[in-house]
């Protein structure tokens, strides 16, 4: 391990014994990180481990309560956004930092606008913003609204912004927890590019194939804590997951054989129109899902999965077909309704996941505070909340500086998500529909989830599991169905089904027949 102590001319960026507290939680305690000149420096812990809150630092959105930053071996005073970027510090931000009613060429360029004579150039703007796009194969639409975009286009977009501006050290935490096998293939391209060109990136991952593909060096903190730095040549993922965790973690998900029983979701020739344009986003999709099966819906994103369960769920209305759920026909009925038999583990926790200034725990009864264990006379029982909530905390080991009394927007990303999964877990429906679950999560916290979410298989729930991450989708599913366009081109056994042939579906390549065979 290196030794963070010494001091070394190559450092183009040295964080000394930061310190920040929130609220009497130290987020940063003594933490050291330098990074080299033109490396891919990885930065890796569990949820609520300090890594956002250090790059925060480095990028001046918290001022530390100790310590020192130096840019080439000088000092620096890192007061704001304004002051890294003109230290040419850039950052890819894990919760999106986009205004939604404005389009996607007016965020990349907003606070970077050129002009000529007092005018916005907006053609040149365009031109250099599609360069860069096609030069590093991030697809995005850029007179669409952000609001209209899924979540993987605002990804991209996200790191357009930063390489728009020409930063030469480039932060990005989590960049690729919302992009599909293939983008992340090629934004792995695109740090080694960077890197071979003199850029130095600091990459927050919890993604261990990720750190072991792209970076050169690896810190690990864990609990606000320094555990160490290793050059990734020199290590291997169960080595990090031991440094992340303190414990030994399993990395491959352990589950008998599915005994599927009764169909408890019965979709049939389900259509759901299209946001951004006239055709429908989800063409005549039939599929059911059983009783103590998981079924995942596999798909490079973009491809319908979304408007599917924003259908399902009764976000977005349908214009064809036909839902029911535990028997009963629920088309036409309102969010509430279906959630009488339903949770949802939602794609955009902030969305539709959390009201991120209601506390904890007025999260976590969101839609339970009338049941009788939570009211009386129709007043909220406060203890009976607290109590209930501080259960989940415990249970799902979810961190947060105030306990069921923290605000939810300044929680950490894994812990908001873990936070959502222990309310739809614990509200013990029939059916689960799990879309990304373990976006955001570190190894030792996937591999809870994915346990609970077995758990709830045998213990006879329907699990619609929604996942870009191959692994989870191979390793977790029962039956895999391939959306590509808005249509369901192909259903497999994930035991016989390879990456391969999985992804030929995924892009168009080929299709089923409706006869199990299939066509180019």
């Amino acid at each position: 391990m290196d030794d963070p102590s010494q001091g070394n001319s190559d450092y183009v960026i040295e964080m000394n014994h930061i310190r920040k507290e929130f609220a009497g939680i130290v987020a940063n305690d003594d933490i050291t990180l330098q990074l080299r000149r033109g490396e891919i420096h990885a930065l890796l812990g569990e949820n609520g481990a300090g890594k956002s809150t250090l790059m925060s630092v480095l990028f001046g959105l918290y001022k530390p309560d100790g310590g020192e930053i130096r840019k080439n071996g000088q000092v620096v005073k890192i007061n704001s956004p304004n002051d890294a970027t003109a230290l040419h510090i850039g950052m890819v931000h894990q919760h999106f930092k986009l205004i939604e009613v404005f389009t996607v060429l007016d965020n990349i360029i907003l606070g970077a606008e050129d002009t000529k004579f007092g005018f916005l150039s907006r053609k040149e703007a365009r031109a250099r913003i599609t360069e860069l796009s096609e030069k590093y194969g991030l697809r995005v639409d850029l007179d669409a609204k952000i609001e209209d975009t899924t979540v993987g286009m605002q990804q991209r977009v996200e790191i357009l912004k930063m390489l728009y501006r020409d930063n030469e050290i480039l932060i990005f935490d989590e960049p690729t927890a919302v992009l599909t096998p293939s983008e992340i293939d090629e934004l792995m391209k695109i740090m080694k590019n960077l890197a071979a060109e003199g850029k130095s990136l600091l990459f927050i991952s919890h993604k261990l194939n990720e750190i072991m593909e792209v970076s050169d060096r690896v810190t690990v903190l864990r609990k606000g804590k320094y555990v160490g730095t290793v050059n990734t040549k020199d290590t291997n993922k169960q080595e990090l997951s031991n440094m992340m965790v303190g414990r030994p973690v399993q990395l491959v998900v352990e589950k008998g054989e599915a005994v599927p029983g009764d169909v408890i979701l019965d979709v049939s020739h389900f259509s759901v129109p299209s946001r951004i344009h006239s055709r429908n986003a989800v063409s005549d999709v039939s599929f059911q899902v059983r009783e103590g099966e998981i079924l995942c819906i596999a798909g490079i994103d973009g491809n319908g999965q979304t408007d599917l369960v924003y259908g399902l769920t009764g976000i977005e209305k349908s214009n064809g077909g036909t839902v029911s759920l535990c028997g009963r026909d629920i088309t036409r009925l309102s969010v509430k309704k279906r959630g009488e038999d339903m949770s949802h583990i939602p794609e955009d926790r902030h969305k539709h996941g959390l009201i991120l200034d209601f506390t904890l725990e007025q999260n976590m009864v969101l839609q339970r505070f009338l049941e009788a264990e939570f009211q009386n006379r129709q007043f909220i029982r406060f203890n009976a909340v607290r109590e209930y909530t501080q259960e989940l905390i415990e249970r799902f080991d979810v961190r947060s500086a105030l306990g069921p009394l923290t605000r939810a927007r300044s929680m950490s990303g894994g812990n908001q998500q873990k936070a959502v999964i222990a309310r739809e877990l614990d509200r013990n429906k029939k059916l689960i529909v799990a879309v990304q679950p373990t976006r955001g999560l570190d190894v030792g916290a996937i591999e809870f989830v994915h346990s609970e979410l077995v758990k709830e298989r045998d213990a006879g729930k329907a699990i619609l599991l929604v996942s870009l991450e191959l692994d989870e989708v191979m390793s977790l599913s029962d039956r895999i169905l391939v959306m590509y366009e808005g249509e369901i081109v192909g259903e497999f056994d994930p035991k016989k089904v390879t990456v391969q042939e999985l992804g030929l579906y995924m892009t168009g390549a080929r299709r089923q027949d409706g006869k199990g065979g299939a066509t180019a």
